[in-house]
């Protein structure tokens, strides 16, 4: 019966199998965009928690941290990984990247999988609501009571979707360019709360939203996040392994709960 069922096997499957078994995740064996480098990109500002004093190359913060720990797992020491400047947009937009892979908070998406390569998850956020105290939409607690909000978001988010199918507001939320608009919308009171991963949202509201309020997250939501590679990226193999043996051996844990502790506890 083996020897039937293996023989039944399709050409595909044994040929992915044999590519699989075939890659080699030897530092001088991965096909990199610099020689003996490692290009990692990430948006600027780059916000804590996931990177500190908007620096992504001093290894403080989640994502830092994150990054340079996958890059140990591939063979490179701190000085052989250089950072770059990505745009969140354009980090999953389809075509050729500057980078090996890119850490930004972004979302596994089917409609982006189409277009690039997104590892195993590194880490699941909620979206979470951050409003001025004193307003209507600061003392909601349903999203009904939030319908008739004026939300602000950033464009090509996963908040922006959520916004829509969830919250399903009652007139057209209000887009911008980059997280830096967003916040600057809420403090102007252009809006009336916006919409971000609720670890975001935490910080915001400790740190650069005065007089704001988290006032809750989405219950029962999480949206896993991914390292962002081309299309079909010679890395991928790599890459999902390093993340597997940091899971297990309790690394990556670590170093969740030392950047992402404070920021994951909202209403």
């Amino acid at each position: 019966l083996a020897v039937g069922l293996a023989a039944c096997g399709s050409d595909d499957s044994s040929s992915s199998e044999t590519t699989a078994q075939a890659v080699s995740c030897t530092k001088q064996d991965l096909k990199t965009i610099a020689s003996g480098k490692l290009t990692v990109g990430t948006d600027k500002p780059a916000y804590p928690p996931y990177f500190v004093d908007d620096d992504p190359s001093n290894g403080q913060g989640f994502e830092s941290a994150v990054a340079y720990a996958i890059a140990k797992q591939l063979g490179f020491s701190k000085d052989e990984v250089d950072w770059t400047v990505v745009p969140f947009n354009s980090s999953y937009a389809p075509g050729e990247k500057k980078f090996d892979f890119d850490v930004n908070q972004i979302s596994i998406t089917p409609q982006r999988e189409k277009v690039v390569d997104f590892s195993s998850p590194y880490y699941t956020a909620p979206q979470a609501v951050l409003a001025l105290k004193g307003t209507p939409a600061a003392s909601a607690t349903s999203l009904a009571d939030l319908r008739d909000a004026k939300i602000g978001v950033q464009i090509g988010t996963t908040s922006l979707s959520d916004v829509k199918t969830v919250i399903r507001p009652t007139q057209q939320p209000q887009v911008f360019n980059d997280s830096n608009d967003t916040v600057r919308a809420l403090k102007n009171k252009s809006v009336d709360a916006i919409v971000v991963d609720a670890p975001t949202a935490i910080y915001l509201r400790d740190f650069e939203v005065k007089d704001s309020v988290v006032v809750g997250k989405f219950a029962g939501t999480g949206t896993p996040w991914g390292v962002v590679m081309q299309k079909d990226s010679t890395l991928i193999s790599c890459v999902n392994q390093a993340i597997d043996k940091l899971r297990k051996s309790g690394e990556l844990a670590t170093i969740t709960n030392q950047w992402m502790g404070p920021y994951t506890k909202a209403p």
